[in-house]
């Protein structure tokens, strides 16, 4: 009696359908044309389904419960979004909540930004942070707020906005993708990051000005065996369209991971801006094969420089092991040649998928990786030569803010400008199901984004955005962003006190690291850094050495 009473429960739903399946069928056969038959459209497969799933050695759940196991799949199919929409509050979230993406896309359609009753924010929670206004605020400054980059040794330096579109490539976004991040760009006159994978056909479609991003796989500038070609990065380099090179050492999304694009992934059109082979796996190695030494690097970007006609080049990075970064700058003061700017990338960035293990514990994240990059270029005498830009989680005025207050010169942002575009946060970027045709190659799915009315939505939030960092400049009683410092920016330490960001993090006086760099908490990181190589001279020593304490 107990095994009859386990299967009517474990197998029930089958038992249902195929009696009501039977049941239809034979009334049908007695009396075809009888108003009953139309539900065996739906029984027949149904019970079909159930009895695959009985018989079938694959699946334990569809097995042992047929039919209604399916519904495990449909439901974890639909968590992301019941989550998003349902289950979570406004602050909640991750990467972004609903309150951070609300915020991009209201200024992106040009909407109402403002916020009723106060702030949703615990201003007594850990993560709470404020920038100090002024009893004397100035008055309202030009929104248009550009840097000029390119340093002494370069001859044709590019004036840029101070937020711009973050590297994502061609391949990971879809071409509409770009060319409406590309148009917004032209639209709102600040720069587009191509991303590794090459400049695409879609990236020159409407003119916006491009950052040429070199990654270890030297798409569009490699020859068939996959190493750098000088020929073909000349040609591409010295187009008006590319106002800056950036040389890619690792990214925050998998720092020290390197890819690859399956062959049937490889379509026409991305093996042209690739230049490698449709149909054919696509490598990008965790390496590059142009360089190995800190020294090597530097005259790689120089001869870069050269055959881009002197146009400002530059590493974008996420900080991993300290002395590497040193080797780099002892590498300049060696040499003599001087990198145009420096992108630290921060780990919690990330526009597409990586492993687990590399996108939630591999690299700084960027508060502590722009300080320590701004500590290094300050103590060895070599900032005045060299900008310095963040991206990672950049949305906000405020963020932009407090990035320039740490050491930035200007911000790029990825994810915001694709929430500009539609980015619903699906998280199925590396599905190719992507459901507003953004991180897609699908044509059925790009058929929903409309490049011009997107355009305008990237070039909306660029403008709202940086209008908002105006006023914050205004209210701290300054006259330029580049003017915010640490101690205007505040961090609450514990429920009953905040501190400034100066009283809780070490910013190194200029040129420290050469005259005496024992007082400082780098000592021995300094010590260790070669410019002849990125290994270690020796042990850095017992982990006394803290980059950032917080609390």
């Amino acid at each position: 009696m107990r095994p009859l009473l386990n299967f009517a429960s474990r197998y029930g739903v089958l038992t249902l359908t195929l009696l009501l399946t039977l049941t239809l069928l034979i009334g049908e056969l007695r009396s075809p044309g009888w108003d009953g038959g139309w539900l065996l459209i739906l029984l027949v497969p149904l019970s079909l389904l159930g009895l695959w799933d009985y018989f079938q050695t694959r699946h334990t759940l569809m097995r042992n419960y047929p039919i209604v196991a399916h519904f495990r799949w449909l439901f974890e199919d639909l968590r992301p979004f019941l989550r998003q929409y349902i289950v979570e509050d406004d602050l909640s979230g991750r990467p972004y909540n609903r309150h951070q993406r609300s915020l991009v896309y209201e200024r992106a359609k040009d909407t109402v930004d403002a916020q009723p009753l106060g702030t949703s924010l615990d201003v007594y929670g850990e993560e709470y942070e404020l920038l100090a206004h002024s009893f004397a605020p100035k008055p309202l400054g030009d929104a248009d707020i550009r840097i000029d980059i390119g340093g002494p040794q370069c001859a044709k330096p590019y004036v840029a906005s101070i937020l711009n579109i973050s590297a994502m490539s061609f391949g990971a976004l879809s071409g509409r993708a770009i060319q409406a991040l590309n148009k917004g760009a032209r639209l709102g006159n600040f720069y587009h990051d191509t991303g590794e994978g090459g400049i695409s056909r879609y990236h020159r479609q409407h003119g916006g000005d491009l950052v040429w991003e070199i990654g270890s796989g030297y798409f569009g500038c490699r020859d068939k065996d996959g190493n750098f070609s000088e020929e073909l990065f000349a040609e591409h380099a010295v187009s008006e369209q590319v106002k800056m090179i950036e040389i890619k050492l690792s990214q925050g999304a998998k720092p020290g991971h390197g890819g690859v694009l399956p062959g049937p992934k490889v379509t026409a059109e991305i093996a042209e801006a690739r230049q490698v082979k449709a149909g054919t796996e696509c490598v990008s190695p965790a390496y590059h094969r142009a360089f190995n030494t800190p020294i090597e690097m530097l005259e790689f970007a120089a001869r870069l420089r050269e055959l881009s006609g002197g146009k400002p080049v530059g590493i974008k990075f996420c900080v991993g092991q300290p002395w590497e970064v040193f080797a780099i700058c002892k590498a300049m003061l060696k040499t003599g040649i001087r990198l145009d700017y420096m992108v630290v990338d921060g780990a919690e960035g990330g526009t597409g998928a990586a492993p687990e293990e590399f996108s939630d514990h591999m690299g700084m994240p960027l508060r502590e990786g722009l300080v320590f990059v701004r500590n290094a270029l300050v103590g060895s005498g070599l900032r005045p030569d060299i900008r310095l830009a963040a991206s990672g989680k950049v949305f906000s005025a405020f963020s932009i803010a407090s990035n320039l207050a740490l050491g930035a010169d200007w911000c790029n942002a990825a994810r915001a400008f694709m929430f500009s575009i539609g980015c619903v946060m699906s998280k199925r970027c590396h599905t190719d199901k992507c459901p507003t045709g953004v991180a897609t190659q699908d044509p059925g799915r790009q058929r929903g984004l409309i490049v011009e009315d997107k355009a305008l939505r990237v070039a909306n939030f660029h403008r709202n955005t940086l209008k908002r960092l105006a006023e914050l400049v205004a209210a701290a009683g300054l006259d330029h962003p580049s003017q915010f410092t640490p101690h205007h920016l505040y961090h609450r330490v514990t429920p009953n006190s905040i501190a400034t960001m100066d009283s809780i993090q070490e910013f190194l006086e200029p040129n420290v690291l050469l005259e005496a760099p024992e007082s400082t908490p780098y000592a021995a990181w300094w010590a260790a850094a070669s410019a002849e190589t990125f290994t270690p001279k020796h042990s850095p020593g017992p982990a006394h050495h803290r980059i950032i304490a917080v609390g």
